[in-house]
């Protein structure tokens, strides 16, 4: 009989995976991270911000639903990308 009960811990671990796996897409997009098919830096504005939106509607259908480790993570993630997004709009 497999146990079907969802373990916490380790949907945390996914869940922060993936909140971090699209911060740093969103930094390759942003041309702060080296391209990892390409090994250039690469700036893709609209790219970018559709990660950062996608971030932001993920803390929004998750609202009061994560734990506080997981909110913070995420917000900071937030924080982080819309500040770097600016700069880079700020360049031209």
């Amino acid at each position: 009989m497999t146990d079907t009960t969802p373990d916490r811990g380790r949907e945390a671990a996914l869940f922060l995976q993936l909140v971090l796996g699209l911060q740093q897409a969103a930094m390759v997009a942003l041309g702060k991270l080296m391209n990892p098919m390409t090994s250039k830096l690469d700036r893709n504005l609209e790219a970018a911000r559709n990660t950062i939106d996608t971030l932001a509607a993920i803390e929004a259908r998750t609202r009061g639903n994560l734990e506080s480790d997981e909110q913070r993570v995420l917000t900071q993630v937030l924080t982080d990308l819309r500040l770097n997004y600016l700069d880079e709009v700020k360049k031209g």
